[in-house]
C-alpha cells in the first residue's frame, strides 16, 4: 500500500526527521532540517509549476479555457504533465507552501515532508511545542501535535494548513470532529497566498481549542472502561448484519466482525482494549489498513489512512458518534 509514495531514481519521495516511516519508503535523517533541505531531500525542489497550453491540433475546438499544470520532473526535468485544469487556477509551488508554514511558525522544527500519486500531492509537517498523555500512570499513550501543510497541483485539494494529532508518514489518522472547534485554514487554488499569513495563523490560534477539546475527549475516552457486550454492540452498529445473504454477504460480514475482534485485543491495540478509546482505534485501524482496495487502488487507501480522504475522515466520525452512543462519554 506504500505506492503512494511517489518513486524517483527508486527512493520514494519522503522524508523524515529520527523516525522511519511504516512503509520504510524515503530517508530518514537524524539531524534537523531547514526548509531547503527537507523539500531537496524529498525531492519537493524546484519543480517550477506552471500552466502551459493543451496542444490541440486545428480539427480540435474548445468551448470553456482550458490548461495543462506541468512541473520539471524532479529526475530527470522533462515536462510532467499533473492535470488539466480551468483558467481561474493559480499554481503554487512547492516552495511557497512550505514557506508559508515558516511564516506560520517562525522556526519550527520540521518532522516529515512527501509527494504522493506522482506528484499530484504534497505535504510536510512541523512540531509543535504540545502534547497529550493519556493514562499517565497506566499505558502513558502520548499523543504529540503538528502543523500539518498540504495541497494538490491538480485541483483535487485546498491549500491547506492544519493543527492535528497526527505525524503525517502516510499512517494512521484521527479525524475527529469536535465540537464545533476550527482545526484548519483552507484557500482554493483560484486564489493566492499573498497577505492570507494573518487569516491563517488567526484560524489555526483558534485550532488550539480544538486540541483542548481532543485532550478532553481522548483522556475522558481511554479512562472510560467498556465490557465486551458494549464493544459488541459498537461494531453491530457500526456494521449491521446483512439481511440477504446477497454474493456471500453475510461471509464477508463475518470476515470483517472477526478481524475487528483481532485488531481490538491485538498486539498494537491490546494495551488499551477494554476501553472507549481502544474500541474507537480498532475501528479505524481496520478502516485505515485493512479494507480491500477497490478495483487495486492502494493510493486511495493511503490517501485515507493520511487524513486526506473527506469520505474516510466522515466514516471515522460516525464511528466516534457510535462509540460515544454506546459507552456516553
Amino acid at each position: 500500500m506504500a505506492d503512494a509514495v511517489e518513486i524517483i531514481n527508486g527512493v520514494g519521495s519522503f522524508a523524515s526527521l529520527r523516525e522511519p516511516a511504516w512503509h520504510g519508503l524515503g530517508t530518514v535523517v537524524q539531524e534537523e532540517m531547514s526548509t531547503s533541505e527537507i523539500m531537496k531531500i524529498a525531492n519537493l525542489s524546484n519543480w517550477n509549476v506552471r500552466l502551459e497550453d493543451i496542444p490541440l491540433s486545428d480539427e480540435y475546438t474548445m468551448n470553456k479555457p482550458a490548461f495543462m499544470v506541468v512541473r520539471d520532473h524532479p529526475e530527470d526535468k522533462h515536462p510532467d504533465v499533473l492535470a488539466v485544469v480551468g483558467d481561474r487556477y493559480q499554481v503554487l509551488q512547492n516552495e511557497e507552501l512550505f514557506s508559508f508554514a515558516d511564516y506560520l511558525l517562525d522556526g519550527a522544527r520540521w518532522e516529515t515532508a512527501g509527494s504522493l500519486k506522482n506528484g499530484r500531492q504534497v505535504f510536510g509537517s512541523l512540531a509543535l511545542e504540545r502534547e497529550t498523555v493519556l493514562d499517565p500512570n497506566g499505558v502513558a499513550d502520548v499523543v504529540n501535535t503538528y502543523l500539518l501543510v498540504n495541497t494538490s497541483h491538480d485541483g483535487s485539494m485546498s491549500v491547506q494548513a492544519s493543527v492535528t494529532p497526527v505525524r503525517v508518514v502516510c499512517a494512521n489518522t484521527l479525524a475527529i470532529a469536535l465540537s464545533g472547534a476550527k482545526q484548519s485554514f483552507k484557500m482554493r487554488h483560484t486564489s493566492t497566498l499573498d497577505g492570507r499569513i494573518a487569516g491563517a495563523r488567526e484560524a489555526l490560534g483558534l485550532a488550539h481549542t480544538y486540541m483542548d477539546e481532543f485532550d478532553k475527549l481522548a483522556k475522558k475516552m481511554i479512562e472510560t472502561e467498556i465490557t465486551k457486550s458494549q464493544f459488541d454492540e459498537i461494531v453491530n452498529l457500526a456494521y449491521p448484519r446483512p439481511e440477504a445473504d446477497k454474493k456471500g454477504a453475510v461471509k464477508k460480514w463475518e470476515n470483517k466482525i472477526d478481524l475487528i475482534e483481532e485488531i481490538y485485543v491485538g498486539e498494537y491495540n491490546n494495551m488499551i482494549a477494554g476501553t472507549a478509546w481502544g474500541a474507537y482505534n480498532g475501528l479505524t485501524e481496520r478502516l485505515d489498513w485493512y479494507r480491500p482496495a477497490r478495483g487495486g487502488n492502494t493510493e486511495g487507501i493511503l490517501a485515507g489512512a493520511s487524513g486526506f480522504d473527506p469520505v474516510v475522515n466522515a466514516e471515522k466520525n460516525k464511528l466516534l458518534s457510535i462509540v460515544k452512543q454506546v459507552v456516553g462519554v
